[in-house]
């Protein structure tokens, strides 16, 4: 798999974030129906064409908060809880979409080698990046790492179950998942279109009034906005290390940690876009992609026919051959521009 480079004059790829994620063509016939809610940890912005958009949104709203009452950790019955409080106690029957998400993730992890470890639970709460961010000291940061290995994760006609001590935490897949959820209500309503926004994720559903191509703008880490994906139908996930961030005795820690090291991961980049044709499968790979780094990624991301865009730490741009002619850079600038 190849790949293009591009190079940024003032700061890094554009981040799907939500609000300024996502940009539509001014002056499209058409009078789009759009809607936030709150779900997940994030907000939630829909904007859909077509007759029944108010209803399908709705619905589709609804639908992410089941989603998050099955497979959020937090939720004290969901899926997930329950796995989790019965671990060394036998397999736990879950709901069939939970399982179909924990088998992908399985997926993900084995052909990354690790680098996507959806049972991270222990060493993530450590760090505990949502609430109280802090450095692990390392024998404890030791203790829960030797609990983290996704093949210990046991999915049978029985059920899941874990060792004692394990955790799952399917944090990294679900904001896609709300996207896959979403989407599919979009396509059961019938509508002509329809765009679902879940923090790092953006799922594109059938087509813009004019027909013109589904604009996604990425945000520069640095500040700004450095380009635009314009894609068809599909799925969009952006992991990057701006995202959640504190800093300890001189040193920036973000959020997205090696399962090898229980450290936040080293493999010099900034953010990691993907594009296929699952929103939770995107979301996955980020994470995996940005664990890797890049060159590490590309065979992962070929046994998924995945698509990515790098933003490396020296400000540089680079990605797959599906890519390069869906993104435009807005300033291309010198390749290895100094950054802040």
């Amino acid at each position: 798999m190849g790949k293009k480079k591009y190079a940024l004059a003032a700061g890094g790829l554009v981040c799907l974030a939500l609000f300024g994620a996502l940009y539509y063509l001014q002056g499209e016939r058409g009078k789009p129906y759009t809607l936030s809610t709150f779900a997940m940890g994030s907000y939630i912005q829909q904007t859909v064409y077509g007759k029944g958009g108010e209803e399908a949104a709705a619905q589709a709203a609804q639908e992410i908060g089941a989603l998050e009452n099955r497979i959020s950790w937090r939720r004290e019955h969901s899926d997930i809880a329950l796995l989790n409080a019965s671990a060394g106690n036998g397999p736990v029957s879950l709901d069939p979409a939970t399982e179909s998400l924990l088998e992908m993730a399985l997926e993900v992890g084995e052909k990354s080698g690790g680098a996507f470890d959806v049972t991270i639970a222990p060493v993530s709460r450590l760090w505990d990046f949502d609430e109280n961010p802090h450095l692990p000291g390392k024998e404890e940061l030791a203790a829960a790492r030797a609990l983290v290995d996704y093949r210990q994760l046991s999915l049978t006609p029985q059920g899941a179950s874990l060792p004692e001590g394990m955790a799952v935490d399917l944090g990294a897949a679900g904001k896609g998942a709300a996207c896959d959820k979403a989407l599919a209500v979009y396509q059961e309503a019938g509508l002509a279109g329809g765009v679902a926004a879940a923090g790092g994720s953006v799922g594109l559903y059938g087509k813009k009034p004019g027909g013109s191509l589904w604009q996604v703008s990425v945000r520069d880490p640095w500040g700004g906005s450095a380009g635009v994906l314009e894609l068809e139908e599909g799925f969009v996930s952006t992991s990057g290390s701006y995202e959640k961030t504190f800093q300890q005795d001189g040193i920036t820690y973000h959020h997205l940690i090696d399962p090898k090291t229980g450290y936040p991961a080293e493999s010099g980049l900034v953010s990691v876009t993907v594009c296929s044709g699952s929103g939770a499968l995107s979301d996955c790979l980020s994470t995996a992609c940005f664990v890797l780094g890049e060159e590490k990624s590309l065979p992962l991301l070929e046994s998924f026919s995945a698509q990515a865009l790098f933003i490396h730490e020296d400000g540089s741009i680079t990605c797959t051959p599906g890519l390069e002619e869906a993104f435009t850079p807005y300033s291309p600038g010198d390749l290895g521009a100094d950054k802040p």
